[in-house]
């Protein structure tokens, strides 16, 4: 049964509790009669007696708040398995990456029409300025091959050019939130307000655990150029849902996970014996208690111990080949770096992680954007590209889902004084560009055109919902039944919203 939480009002919170109390005491003892509880059911599945392909899920709720099922397993036959998505934290410029707009250089420093704004709303930030001058890219754009008629990308981004006919180019994505904090908040979680549960936890809550050894869902983060947005631990937690569906940040240095390494003089058989009595002890909690909370307690101990011997094997780069290092780049050998947390990434993925995420700070280029975006471009190009073909020769692309995404774009206007060699960008939520490869996305194409401005969208919009939908679609997940109930009401990731993005799909 999913944790209930007690109304604001004290007399109906003791009620709830009361009653709530009554639930767990009744599954309890039915439970024990029958030789084991709900909460041992949880447990056994996150111990790994249900982990692999038939991962069984997490309960999908009834309009009444009654689990419909345990049913094992996604909704239906996924294209995917597994998801390692890239956020570009500070809302990378699709006009100086993606978004192709030639035209713009003969209406350099004219100010953007009325007409294409349109009474749009824009930022405190530029607000005030009495123009919007327009500022053509001062990048280069080649053509790549790929499946359909080439697809254009910066010359900052040479390597990605060599992985053209597996991606699949989103020019019309756009986004409700103009601000950083509810920007990256919404595509985390589905909604612009706190405290609900991520992508990842969702998964995990949905889909369960294939690898007994490491968590379903799992974050590195990597400092980029410039100016830095806050990155907060709430976008990778669980929510309201179980805790143990939160994500589990890995990080650079001597201690990967935090407190996972047992003090000086304390050997692994006597973790072992103290994790058997504290064990012990939280079996009797949750005897007086019944409360679910306590069982994904234990679950998280005993996960940490396997965690012992099994994070310092995925950090070890040794069995890495000279090749594939050099694939990845020089910066594969600096811990944290975006290109060492890429190799990271394919060996969680053919290690069966579900949900591996990478964040990329720094891309909030307000002013000189030209200097700062070529720095962070070249701290992730080599390192992206090498990611989708390693997976690929491994056979891994075919179902693990890469997504490469910011929190929204950037404007054709410049913020603060243009220069021909110097300018930037605002904030930009109608329009602009993220790419996705493997796991049943159609390979070598671009989806969604904006207009010559690269201001508004004329055609195939896609939304935060609508992609998180078609994720989960390939995942082999109906978002619509993804269901948790907290606070007195049914919560999905896509809300009340979401459409499958067909075009997308192989």
């Amino acid at each position: 049964m999913p944790k209930q939480h007690i109304s604001a009002t004290p007399a109906d919170g003791l009620e709830e509790y009361l009653l709530n109390l009554t639930r767990r005491r009744f599954f309890g003892s039915v439970a024990s009669t029958l030789g084991a509880g709900i909460g041992g059911l949880a447990l056994s599945q996150l111990l790994g007696e249900h982990l692999g392909g038939s991962a069984a899920a997490g309960p999908i709720l009834g309009a009444d708040g009654v689990p419909a099922a345990f049913a094992p397993g996604p909704h239906f036959a996924p294209k995917a398995k597994r998801v390692i998505y890239m956020h570009m934290e500070g809302a990378p410029s699709q006009l100086d990456l993606y978004d192709y707009k030639p035209e713009l250089t003969k209406r350099y420093n004219e100010d953007l029409p009325d007409s294409v704004r349109n009474g749009q709303r824009i930022t405190g930030m530029t607000s005030g300025q009495a123009r919007f001058p327009v500022a053509p890219t001062k990048f280069r754009f080649d053509r790549f091959e790929n499946n359909e008629d080439g697809l254009w990308l910066s010359e900052v981004l040479p390597h990605t050019g060599g992985i053209a006919k597996e991606m699949c180019m989103i020019n019309s994505m756009h986004t409700q939130a103009i601000n950083h904090e509810p920007g990256i908040t919404f595509f985390q979680t589905g909604t612009e307000q706190p405290g609900r549960p991520s992508f990842g936890s969702w998964m995990s809550y949905g889909l369960g655990s294939m690898n007994a050894n490491l968590p379903a869902f799992v974050v590195m983060i990597t400092q980029g150029v410039g100016n830095m947005q806050a990155l907060s631990a709430r976008f990778w937690g669980s929510g309201f849902l179980p805790s143990e569906h939160q994500g589990c940040r890995l990080r650079s240095g001597r201690d990967p996970v935090l407190y996972l390494r047992d003090p000086d003089g304390v050997s692994r058989e006597d973790r072992r014996r103290m994790l058997d009595l504290v064990g012990e002890l939280n079996e009797e909690e949750f005897r007086e208690s019944l409360d679910p909370e306590v069982k994904a307690r234990i679950a998280q101990h005993e996960m940490a111990y396997r965690m012992q011997m099994s994070v310092p094997d995925l950090t070890d780069f040794s069995d890495e080949d000279a090749a594939t290092l050099e694939m990845y780049g020089p910066d594969v050998h600096k811990p944290g770096s975006f290109a060492a947390n890429c190799l990271l990434a394919r060996r969680l993925a053919e290690r069966d992680v579900r949900f591996i995420q990478l964040y990329m700070r720094g891309w909030d280029q307000h002013g000189n954007l030209p200097g700062e975006l070529g720095a962070q471009a070249k701290a992730v190009d080599q390192a992206q590209a090498a990611l989708v073909k390693d997976l690929k020769r491994r056979g891994l692309l075919d179902d693990t889902l890469v997504l490469w995404a910011g929190e929204f774009g950037r404007t054709v206007y410049s913020q603060g004084q243009l220069a021909r060699d110097n300018y930037g960008r605002d904030h930009h939520p109608r329009c602009f560009s993220i790419w996705a490869a493997g796991g049943g996305i159609k390979p070598g194409i671009t989806y969604g055109k904006t207009d010559e401005y690269s201001y508004n969208i004329v055609e195939n919009p896609v939304e935060v919902h609508d992609l998180h939908a078609t994720l989960l679609h390939l995942l082999g997940v109906d978002h619509k039944k993804l269901v948790y109930r907290a606070q007195g009401r049914d919560y999905r990731l896509t809300d009340v919203k979401g459409e499958l993005v067909r075009g997308i799909m192989a």
